[in-house]
């Protein structure tokens, strides 16, 4: 058989990230969950009689991200807050649909993209589900993982893991050269590429110009974009 039919057979199947990716969360919704964090970590550090100013507090939060990939898992291991806590603090808003900013079109652009699609978020459920909803996203999406369905071994094991993605590879009978990561976040990508994941970089929401690493298939500025790079994902 040539090699172009046997890639026309070949069915890709999707992994996008939320925040970001599908929408614009840096426009009202991350600086909410930063303040809320904030104030729970202060009462956290308060509790332990521990520096709970402003610049202690948001150095822990920064600190946590860049060590585990969330917050979330430093303040387990280092605080034993419950994971149900923090996510229900971090993600309390008066009123998330007005925070909602998105480009026109994102379904437009799912739909043109052929094979399934996971969406694989580490934010939390509820959260995700009222975002992915308000966009009318939800049909697009033949599997929904939030941050609560990220256990491996019985841990909680969220983007970048490693852990996490061979399991999600094993549980939906997958191979990783068919399957493709789309995301904002270069360590997650980074993790997806050591296992032979293809990966898309969407840069729209980071400042700059910022050059393409070499673990990243496809870098481009929006969504719009990526159905004319099919060919470079096969």
């Amino acid at each position: 058989m040539r090699k172009d039919a046997v890639q026309a057979r070949r069915q890709l199947t999707w992994l996008f990230d939320l925040d970001n990716t599908l929408h614009d969360a840096s426009h009202a919704i991350f600086p909410a969950i930063n303040v809320n964090m904030n104030a729970l970590i202060a009462r956290v550090l308060d509790a332990e009689s521990k520096p709970s100013h402003p610049e202690a507090v948001n150095d822990l939060r920064l600190a946590y991200w860049q060590r585990y990939g969330a917050t979330l898992l430093g303040m387990m291991r280092h605080h034993a807050v419950p994971s149900a806590d923090f996510l229900r603090d971090a993600h309390q808003f008066d009123n998330l649909s007005q925070m909602i900013r998105a480009e026109r079109g994102v379904g437009r652009w799912l739909k043109r993209l052929p094979g399934k699609k996971i969406l694989l978020t580490n934010a939390p459920a509820a959260y995700s589900h009222a975002v992915v909803r308000y966009l009318g996203l939800h049909r697009h999406f033949a599997a929904h993982l939030p941050i609560e369905s990220m256990l491996v071994h019985r841990q909680l094991r969220p983007k970048p893991s490693r852990l996490l993605l061979r399991q999600l590879l094993a549980k939906q009978r997958l191979r990783a050269c068919d399957c493709v990561l789309v995301e904002d976040t270069l360590q997650n990508l980074k993790a997806a590429k050591s296992l032979g994941i293809h990966t898309v970089w969407i840069t729209r929401y980071l400042s700059g110009n910022p050059a393409r690493p070499s673990f990243v298939n496809v870098q481009v500025k929006s969504l719009r974009q990526l159905p004319r790079q099919l060919h470079r994902l096969r």
